[in-house]
């Protein structure tokens, strides 16, 4: 009876060393297996155009300012600056004879046809200022996505985008065209001042060619600021 209980007692002192390195091979195989899961998981194109998009919409369209009303020069814009002749040639507005002794005050108004323009559009921000005039901020262009040309995965929870993006303009933003005939029309001070201040820009240029990273936290994939 002794003898038995001391072969018992061999038998589960072999036992537990025996089940501990099971679960030591199994916890390993389970780790493994997750970090082997996790790194075949990679952004789809849906994910990375869907972030993308978003950051692009975030940083807002190109817009336009111009003022209506009595229209006094000023250091940062004044009535015959080259905005306000193309919105003139384009019908939108109409400027009347200047006044003034000791400052250039110019009367501007906007046509039917840049009612009816602004209207189309909509998304546009009209304020009255204290001087009575009244404030147009309109948006010309939205920076939209092309195509995502290449995802790198470089660890489970950081990968890098390749992508394009171009603008894409609305009729006003057509007209602020940097390679357009109403801009061309201009001489070259004022194209560069239409472009450097005024909105203009390359709107059916070829595409910008961007690269940037992603990182996974809790909330998903997200673009990494700090890359």
């Amino acid at each position: 009876m002794f003898e038995q209980e001391i072969e018992m007692e061999k038998r589960q002192s072999s036992v537990v060393p025996l089940l501990l390195i099971v679960c030591l091979i199994i916890s390993v195989v389970g780790i493994a297996g997750y970090y082997l899961i996790q790194s075949r998981k990679v952004v789809s194109k849906q994910e990375a155009t869907s972030i993308i998009s978003a950051s692009l919409r975030e940083q807002g369209p190109a817009t336009i300012r111009f003022r209506t009303g009595m229209v006094k020069a000023s250091v940062d814009e004044k009535p015959h600056d080259p905005h306000y002749k193309l919105l003139e040639k384009a019908g939108i507005v109409r400027l009347g004879k200047d006044t003034g002794t000791y400052g250039q005050t110019t009367p501007i108004a906007l046509t039917a046809q840049g009612e009816n323009l602004l209207t189309e559009l909509g998304d546009v921000s009209k304020t009255t200022d204290k001087d009575g005039t009244i404030q147009y901020i309109v948006p010309i262009a939205q920076r939209n996505v092309v195509e995502i040309s290449k995802i790198t995965m470089n660890s489970p929870s950081r990968a890098t985008v390749e992508y394009s993006w171009k603008w894409e303009a609305n009729k006003l933003g057509n007209l602020f065209d940097a390679s357009g005939s109403m801009v061309k029309n201009f001489n070259t001070w004022d194209r560069a001042t239409l472009i450097q201040k005024y909105g203009a820009n390359f709107y059916h240029g070829d595409p910008t060619h961007v690269t940037i990273a992603l990182v996974k936290n809790a909330s998903g994939w997200q673009i990494n600021n700090e890359y």
